[in-house]
């Protein structure tokens, strides 16, 4: 890897953070290669190549296109996963294979402790490599179109972490010379798997606004987070804290994640969402029930929350009943839907077995 020029980066996904992340990596000088796992995202590129992107970021630009997650490994630096939750662990599994030793690996954004369980793999494998895990994304937005993406904000500051916890300032290091001065480092992988809020703010947001969703209406995201939206959102970020706070953890408020995100002054939730909607970057909702909001957002992020809750004996009732509830609406039993938190057992683990491996990126034998 070059210490001092632009980097190569091969990014798993080809939606709308996949888009925008490789525009911020063009605009910091870096050349972006784009995979869609299913082939599908990137073939608006065969003819004409060019992205175009929007909004917080303006620019046009042709990014390379990969065939294979073999090609993605081989022609980059780093990697970096920009797919959902729920197509985390098949982008691992199609990796694993080809990644190098000492070749970068960052989740944008993490989930359902899948930086465990890729950097087990690695193990596994006698490949070490660090795994670097962000508590969201880098960049919001919206496709669209096959080639372009609306890039709504480049947030001011990401928090993150590196496994292994020796690898901490490099990752560090790394993730600024790639994107910028905006990363804040957190104690370890369950401060960050504490720290993503879209679970719980999506949650709200579905649950205030679903029917929307089903008749495929245009909607603004900011403007119709109601007070008494934001104050389901309020109450479920007091218990992700609560659970953070047994642990010994410090993690971002909701007050602090709008403020920093997208540039609000604080104010209670409604009333930064309705100033976000009148700047312009409030973002519009969902326009289908199919939405990661649910089918991502619950099984990877609510049901984490949830298990880590009775884990510590401090049940997350809240996002406990979300998942309940949206599984009702859904006729699905979205419990069952997180293929990460099977693979590395969570269900058979003591905490101190969690804590450690979480530390080391290592499984206990017996998982």
């Amino acid at each position: 890897m070059n210490p001092q020029g632009p980097l190569k980066v091969g990014i798993a996904g080809a939606g709308s953070i996949a888009f925008g992340t490789a525009a911020l990596l063009k605009q910091m000088g870096h050349s972006p290669m784009l995979w869609s796992p299913s082939g599908k995202g990137t073939s608006e590129f065969e003819g004409n190549g060019s992205l175009k992107a929007t909004g917080a970021l303006d620019l046009e630009f042709e990014p390379s296109v990969a065939s294979s997650a073999e090609q993605l490994a081989a022609d980059n630096d780093v990697i970096v996963l920009a797919v959902p939750g729920y197509g985390h662990k098949s982008v691992f599994d199609a990796l694993v294979p080809h990644l190098k030793a000492g070749q970068p690996f960052v989740i944008s954004s993490h989930a359902s402790f899948g930086a465990l369980y890729l950097r087990n793999a690695m193990l596994n494998r006698g490949i070490d490599l660090p795994v670097i895990a962000w508590g969201t994304t880098a960049v919001t937005g919206r496709r669209k179109s096959g080639q372009h993406v609306q890039v709504n904000t480049v947030r001011s500051l990401v928090d993150m972490c590196t496994l292994p916890a020796s690898e901490t300032d490099f990752g560090k290091s790394l993730c600024d010379r790639l994107f910028g001065e905006r990363f804040n480092l957190r104690d370890g992988l369950l401060a960050i798997t504490l720290s993503n809020l879209n679970p719980q703010n999506h949650m709200g947001i579905a649950l205030g606004n679903m029917t929307r969703m089903e008749k495929g209406e245009t909607w603004g995201q900011g403007d119709n987070v109601t007070p008494n939206v934001g104050r389901l959102l309020e109450a479920l970020d007091l218990e992700r804290i609560a659970i953070a706070e047994k642990l010994g953890l410090q993690v971002r408020t909701i007050f602090e994640h709008f403020h920093l995100s997208f540039h609000v002054p604080v104010a209670s939730i409604s009333e930064m969402n309705q100033e976000m909607h009148k700047l312009g970057n409030g973002g519009t909702g969902p326009a289908t029930a199919d939405s990661r909001y649910v089918t991502e957002d619950v099984p990877f992020g609510l049901a984490v929350t949830a298990a880590l809750g009775k884990m510590v004996g401090c049940p997350a009732v809240l996002h406990e009943s979300g998942v309940s509830i949206f599984s009702a609406m859904y006729g699905r039993d979205f419990t069952k839907e997180n293929d990460l938190l099977q693979a590395i057992g969570l269900e058979q683990l003591t905490l101190k077995d969690l804590s450690t491996a979480v530390s080391s990126g290592r499984l206990p034998d017996n998982t």
